[in-house]
């Protein structure tokens, strides 16, 4: 079983900014591509973004383009979620995950076949 740790949420208010960080095995981080994902209460698993590891394309979910930014560090074997102008909508569970993603299209959850286990992300207005 892979584990994928995650790190960095918190309790922040609108408009502030957080980085969450996931790190991973080694051979994982570097045959994988990453991705995040998040999940409201009462609500499905939503796609957030994603990093691929042949090249540096990025793949952003449009309710968080232009604020996020996904990066990897392959000396940390990490990937970062750099969240900045937060909003109260963007509270959420947030989901490290690796695996194989279709760049002709938008990643899925069944691109990603390893999960971590989930940071709490809550933005107060």
């Amino acid at each position: 079983q892979v584990q994928l740790a995650e790190s960095g949420g918190g309790l922040v208010q609108a408009g502030d900014s957080l980085r969450l960080s996931c790190a991973a095995p080694e051979r994982t981080f570097r045959n994988n591509d990453m991705g995040w994902f998040r999940q409201a209460p009462g609500e499905e698993r939503e796609f957030v973004a994603a990093i691929g590891w042949r090249s540096p394309i990025t793949s952003y979910a449009d309710s968080v383009k232009g604020r996020f930014t996904i990066s990897r560090n392959y000396a940390k074997n990490t990937v970062y979620l750099q969240m900045n102008k937060l909003k109260p909508e963007d509270t959420a569970v947030y989901y490290c995950a690796a695996g194989g993603v279709n760049w002709t299209r938008r990643p899925m959850q069944s691109n990603f076949a390893s999960w971590g286990q989930g940071t709490q992300v809550t933005v107060s207005s």
